[in-house]
């Protein structure tokens, strides 16, 4: 199984030992695992969605199996833990994310952190080498490359995706050159960087701001890197669209992934709407997962007109 051996080190003993003695899991790539207490121990695989068995009857996670993945969680880092706790999820070595549920502990209106978890969800991290490289000559315009957005709703493939187009453009696969490809890699899922090595292939032209909010990753990488292109991983926050602003100054092509579902809904957002508003030539990827993960349903570009549908 690949891209597990720190999901191994993460779960409870006695789940660990489950999931290895599930013979029809070593021919299935895991892509979730979910630990809810008192309810059955759920997997979904690239093959099959599967609530595991103890004989005739669920394997049932315990209250103690959560307790032991928590507190093996918060020894990983501590820091970490409590700072993304209150997010709702912890990303780990390798680009595996924790996601979390549980009772809120509120402050001044907002979120703390979270007590009494009764819920997991952790997602394997994993690359998909290849799928990006069809799409790549959509992303250029007389040569040149365009600012790109990749949306989709969560789970639909959009960081795969970007990993795999911050590959293409490093090697420079099915473009006329490489590119030096600058990333803002805020919560370790792209690059999945460990001792300052990527442990997954962005390409050998791409540089990494790890643990680093994007917006600052972006000033940062402009002022020291002298990128060509810079990626990052789900804009969102107000700063992040003031990064992209000056980035866009300096002339630097922004590909990023944002969550969505088509362009009238994209359009709602006035914050994407102001930054489409400003890019002359840009490409917008719509995913879904009809026929699986990372489907590329639309490409449009930022004149309204579709570039790609898929038939």
């Amino acid at each position: 199984m690949q891209m597990m051996e720190e999901i191994w080190r993460l779960l409870p003993v006695e789940v660990k030992k489950r999931l290895r003695e599930e013979e029809m899991l070593n021919n299935e790539n895991i892509q979730e695992i979910r630990l809810r207490v008192l309810r059955p121990l759920f997997v979904k695989t690239n093959k099959n969605k599967y609530f595991l068995k103890d004989g005739d009857k669920d394997w049932i996670v315990m209250n103690k199996h959560i307790k032991e993945a928590v507190e093996k969680l918060g020894g990983y880092s501590l820091y970490a833990f409590e700072e993304e706790l209150k997010q709702g999820y912890l990303t780990v070595a390798g680009g595996h994310r924790v996601g979390f549920c549980g009772k809120a502990v509120l402050e001044d209106g907002r979120v703390k952190t979270l007590r009494q978890v009764s819920s997991l969800n952790i997602r394997i991290a994993g690359e998909v080498k290849g799928c990006g490289e069809r799409w790549i000559p959509y992303l250029f315009e007389d040569n040149v490359p365009c600012h790109t957005l990749i949306v989709s709703p969560p789970g639909c493939g959009k960081t795969t995706l970007l990993r795999d187009m911050i590959r293409c453009l490093s090697y420079g696969v099915n473009c006329k050159e490489s590119y030096n490809v600058g990333v803002v890699d805020e919560r370790g899922e792209i690059a999945a960087m460990k001792d300052g090595v990527p442990q997954m292939d962005i390409g050998p032209c791409t540089d990494v701001q790890e643990n680093c909010p994007k917006a600052d990753g972006m000033l940062f990488l402009l002022r020291s890197m002298t990128p060509d292109i810079i990626a990052v991983d789900e804009l969102g926050k107000e700063a992040d669209f003031i990064g992209v602003e000056e980035l866009l100054h300096a002339g630097v092509t922004l590909i990023s992934t944002v969550h969505g579902n088509d362009m009238d809904g994209l359009l709602r957002n006035k914050k994407i709407k102001n930054m489409l508003e400003k890019i002359e030539n840009g490409r917008v990827v719509f995913l879904s997962k009809k026929c699986g993960v990372g489907t590329v349903e639309e490409i449009w570009d930022t004149h309204g007109k579709i570039q790609y549908e898929r038939g």
